[in-house]
This record gives structure tokens, sequence and C-alpha cells, in this order.
């Protein structure tokens, strides 16, 4: 809403994950180049202000050169932003960026009768997710068809398909499917912190469970191979 954004504008907040610091450093100064900065009428500012001066990142300080030395710095309170000279006008940036210790991989698994039947479930669950703050969902649509498990008979691949629940190849496995199953889809959520998470995987769940077609949802479980977190899905009923 225009009263959240510093400039007074309607805006987005995005949220963007990493495996550490300096990798989400480099991919979000390439995404925002590449995405915000080209974009008319566009600006960009930082949406974790309670972050320590070491947990930040350089977004505009980066940026910034691709005005060439046209660039100009602007410090208002304790916050510095960049202003590049475009085609259209001025884009504004801010020099650094917050960021948290996030919470990745809290899953849904929806198995249904049939794949319009279950996709239609797993959208409903999206949309009810989506209205929650403090996560995303980081597949295309926010659901995932190929998902996957950690491992595979190829040394060089960490993960590979989740053959437990393909149905096309339920006599060649240790199935999980349920009778009758024939189409399941995963939806995978990141968050700033474990209770957004789980708070989105409760609202997915209760859209998705009274959905014709659905026959069971559960979750993968990696044995703590892929983090800390636990989500259990009794408790989130």
């Amino acid at each position: 809403a225009p009263e959240e954004t510093p400039d007074g504008r309607p805006g987005v907040s995005v949220l963007v994950f990493a495996f550490d610091r300096d990798s989400l450093e480099k991919a979000v100064q390439n995404r925002v180049g590449q995405c915000v900065l080209t974009c008319p009428t566009t600006a960009c500012y930082n949406g974790i202000d309670d972050c320590p001066a070491d947990k930040r990142i350089q977004v505009g300080g980066g940026i910034r050169f691709f005005g060439n030395g046209f660039q100009q710095s602007k410090k208002i309170g304790p916050r510095r932003f960049w202003r590049l000279p475009v085609m259209d006008g001025e884009f504004t940036i801010e020099d650094r960026f917050g960021t948290v210790t996030g919470v990745a991989g809290g899953n849904l698994l929806i198995c249904g009768t049939d794949g319009p039947r279950t996709l239609a479930a797993a959208e409903l669950a999206v949309g009810a997710m989506r209205a929650n703050r403090g996560i995303i969902l980081p597949f295309p649509g926010g659901i995932v068809r190929s998902g996957s498990k950690v491992g595979s008979t190829y040394k060089k691949l960490k993960a590979s398909t989740n053959d437990a629940y393909c149905p096309t190849i339920r006599p060649l496995v240790k199935s999980e499917l349920p009778d009758g199953c024939e189409a399941v889809y995963e939806i995978v959520i990141d968050g700033l912190a474990f209770d957004d998470v789980k708070t989105a995987m409760k609202v997915g769940l209760h859209a998705a469970a009274g959905c014709e077609g659905v026959l069971r949802i559960t979750a993968g479980n990696y044995g703590g191979k892929l983090g800390k977190h636990h989500f259990h899905l009794r408790e989130l009923l």
C-alpha cells in the first residue's frame, strides 16, 4: 500500500532467498539490475530495517555504477539512496538492504484422484497461503509437479525425482501413493521465520483438505538432510 512505501506509491514486497549472504548479494544485484532498474516508473528500497550493519548487503551501492558517473547519492537520516539518470527520469535505489536467517523447505504434498482436481486443490491452497506476509512460494505459480528427493543413482546429482510419489512407476518402486491416486502436486514454502512458514502451511492444508478429489495431504520428510526445522502436520490440523 502507498502508506507503507518510502515514496508513497503503490509497491510490491519481494523476499529473496539464498544459501549464504555473499550469494544473496550477487543474486539481488543481478535481479534488480535486470528486472527492476529496466522497468518503467520503478524504484527499489530496503524492506528489512531492523538489521545489524554487518548483515546488510550492498545493492544500490553496486547498481549505481550503471549511472556511469552521473549517479548522485542522497542521505535521508541513516539511509543512503542512489539516483541514477535513466531515459524516463531517475531510478532511485537504496544503498544497502537488510538480511535475516530465513527458514526454507516447508512443503505440502497433495495427492488426488486426477490431475485437474488435484491441481485445483493446489491452486486453492496457494491462494490461501499468499495472503500471509513473510513467506514466498518459490516455484512458478507456487506449485511443483517435479517433486524431488535427496540423492540420485547418478553420483553428480544431489537430487532426483521423488519416485515414491510418481503414479506411472508405482509398480517399480516403494510407492507412498494412496489407492486411486493419479496425480500429486507439491507446494514449497520459504519464510522469514519458523512461525511464518508454519502458519502458511496450516492455511494451505485447510484450504486443500476440503476439495473434491483430494485423497491425502502429506509432506516430505528428508531426515534432517535439508535443514533443522520440522513441521508436523498433525499440529496444523
